[in-house]
């Protein structure tokens, strides 16, 4: 018991401090990827892919069964010592080996097994893609969090702007600069600033707890990321072309892989359809024995005399032999099982001619199948390109919007520190004070939002072009 304590004490220890631990983007991807359902679920297939596999690869080897049983028969049976039916019980024991191998059977075995590793290879495909799907999944969530972190140490910096703010209007109320009704004005703007901190509080607070379930931690309360503030990345993703990015994207991305091999795959299927209108020729091979346990009539070498008829002249009788015979106990098993074996083989051919259509229908039915998953193919081709150009215009917009707010930013901040030094002589209200801080946080808030907006459609637009994701 105390043993059982201690391992349990240490195993919560070890899970609190693991909690802790600030989570850097690359851990929450790694988790995300091993604790995600939906990659566990293509794991699976991967695992099924497999598995249909070994089964392609055994169709090239014979089947073969071994069977046997053993009966009792109760009830009215006539008695091989009397020759009389009697109520007797007999036993009787069989067993048999078969084999069955194909010849020739349109080498589906061969086209079978291709088709097993194109699925296997599309399981790999999807499992692979859905890895990346959900790193940059996590990579979004993960800057949202930075996003309101930031945003709320924003707030909480005004929050003590306005504080200092209302000091200093009540100083200078008190010494008669301006009048006592401008402090409602500042008190009002404190209430908001307070509001706006609880508001961002909150939404930090919710993101941490998108990205805790993203990843599957329940602990929402002590789970926290790595690093204050993260800066623009550097990057020269867009000095390469919207066609430079979307030619490696469709060599390279694993969902237009998948589908390639999807191409492929119903490809092979027609291939096995056609198959199954060829001859089929086959090899069988059996072997057989059979054991009773019933006793058995032997002869006995002897010979008696049976009167069959007498001579019409002489009235002699006419006599001939027949054997005598003696019940023995049945022969030993190796002894019946030898005795009674039997062998058969032979070869069987199948000629398909007519079967409902069944056989055509598969054919014409696999050629649509190609021809939708070339289709699936050009489309998701088509909606690659487009997201590519989508995404490069985007981070191009994303850049320039970030460059005016930092623009946007120096201007309200000057403009603020002008207001600040007339609120501070006296020769500004509060009211007109209000207005040039609140320009000056919108412009903050602005450049916050326009810099986590730029880094993520820059990751996206890395995202297809390879790079591996980071906010580095």
């Amino acid at each position: 018991m105390k043993k059982i304590i201690l391992t349990f004490l240490t195993l919560l220890l070890s899970g609190y401090q693991y909690s802790q631990e600030p989570w850097t983007l690359e851990a929450c991807v790694e988790r995300a990827l091993e604790m995600n359902i939906s990659i566990k679920q293509s794991q699976l297939d991967y695992v099924n892919s497999e598995i249909e596999k070994k089964g392609a690869i055994g169709n090239f080897l014979p089947n073969v069964n071994v069977g046997g049983n053993h009966s009792w028969n109760v009830g009215l049976n006539q008695n091989i010592t009397t020759g009389l039916l009697e109520n007797v019980t007999t036993q009787f024991s069989s067993m048999n080996l078969n084999l069955n191998v194909d010849l020739y059977n349109g080498l589906q075995n061969v086209k079978r097994l291709h088709r097993a590793n194109l699925s296997l290879l599309a399981s790999q495909y999807q499992l692979e893609d859905m890895a990346e799907n959900v790193a940059l999944l996590v990579a979004n969530s993960y800057l949202q969090v930075l996003f309101s972190k930031e945003a709320l140490a924003a707030q909480k910096l005004q929050l003590e702007i306005t504080k200092r703010e209302l000091d200093r209007t009540k100083k200078l109320i008190s010494s008669g600069v301006i009048p006592k009704g401008d402090v409602y004005e500042v008190e009002a703007n404190l209430a908001s600033q307070e509001k706006s901190v609880v508001d961002a509080q909150n939404a930090y607070y919710l993101s941490k707890i998108a990205l805790a379930q993203l990843i599957l931690i329940d602990d929402y309360e002590n789970f926290k990321i790595a690093n204050e503030k993260y800066d623009i990345p550097v990057s020269d993703i867009l000095s390469k072309t919207p066609t430079e990015i979307f030619s490696y994207a469709v060599e390279n991305k694993k969902d237009i892989k998948l589908i390639e091999t999807n191409v492929e795959i119903a490809k092979k299927d027609l291939e096995i359809s056609k198959a199954l209108s060829m001859p089929r020729l086959s090899a069988f091979y059996s072997y057989s024995s059979r054991i009773s346990y019933s006793d058995r009539i032997v002869p006995t070498g002897e010979f008696g005399l049976n009167t069959i008829g007498v001579v019409e002249s002489t009235n002699e009788k006419v006599v001939a032999p027949y054997p005598i015979y003696k019940t023995e106990k049945p022969l030993s098993f190796s002894d019946q099982f030898d005795l009674n074996k039997g062998q058969n083989f032979g070869l069987s051919l199948s000629i398909p001619i007519l079967n409902s259509f069944s056989t055509r229908n598969n054919i014409d039915r696999s050629k649509i199948n190609i021809l939708r998953s070339v289709n699936s193919l050009e489309q998701k081709k088509l909606d690659l390109e487009n997201t590519v150009n989508q995404s490069y215009n985007d981070a191009k917009g994303a850049i320039k919007a970030y460059q005016a707010s930092v623009k946007l930013l120096a201007a309200r901040k000057q403009a603020f520190e002008y207001a600040s030094d007339k609120f501070e002589i006296g020769t500004m209200n509060s009211f007109d004070f209000s207005q040039a801080k609140q320009r000056y946080e919108l412009a903050q808030f602005e450049l916050i939002r326009t810099k986590y907006d730029y880094i993520f459609k820059l990751k996206v637009l890395e995202f297809y072009f390879g790079v591996p994701i980071s906010v580095n």
